[in-house]
């Protein structure tokens, strides 16, 4: 069982939900978009998401900065999370501007707002589970697309609340995070998503 739920802890990474977010949208999205703008977007998610972020990682490791990916240790978040805020910040002033798709710009600010929530709870010495804060602010971005959308994806929207808590099993499971990290990573996650969704809807 541990094996099972330790499966949604690398499949829900924090580094793929942006992946997850831009795949859904072209996925249900009723407007046009080309190939090659799904083509050329995902790219540059993935350039500024997965690959800088797996580079600076390995290169905090061998500095001895970073035990692993997971980042157990809350002194060890510092760099990274300070560096993906930068990203995020690149990713929404040139790739993903808000007159380009509104939705994942906003998507993606609120992440921003997140990531440096996070950044600060580190000097309350709270270490948030960001595996909780990227799950949690997809599953209000797929609520809040069904809306924006008014199309029933129920079943959609069900399969992420129930991840949702799976990945935090998982994270208990793992012994990742104690409840009151879940629930600040959760909280943290899903206040600047519902936040924006006034500007989007």
């Amino acid at each position: 069982m541990k094996k099972f739920l330790a499966t949604f802890s690398y499949v829900f990474h924090p580094m793929f939900i942006s992946v997850y977010a831009v795949l859904l949208y072209f996925f249900l999205t009723d407007r046009y978009h080309s190939y090659q703008e799904l083509f050329l977007i995902m790219v540059q998610i993935i350039i500024l998401t997965i690959l800088i972020p797996i580079s600076i990682f390995y290169f905090l490791m061998t500095l001895g900065k970073a035990d692993s990916i997971m980042i157990k240790q809350i002194s060890q978040r510092k760099i990274p999370l300070f560096v993906n805020a930068i990203l995020l910040y690149i990713l929404i002033t040139q790739s993903i501007r808000v007159e380009i798709i509104p939705e994942l710009y906003y998507f993606f600010f609120g992440a921003l707002a997140s990531t440096i929530l996070t950044f600060l709870l580190i000097f309350a010495n709270l270490k948030a589970s960001i595996h909780m804060v990227g799950i949690s602010a997809l599953t209000v971005f797929i609520i809040g697309f069904s809306l924006h959308t008014q199309s029933n994806h129920i079943y959609l929207v069900a399969s992420f609340l129930l991840i949702t808590g799976l990945v935090a099993t998982s994270r208990l499971s793992m012994k990742a995070h104690d409840s009151k990290e879940l629930i600040a990573g959760f909280l943290v996650g899903v206040l600047p998503q519902i936040s924006l969704l006034y500007f989007w809807l």
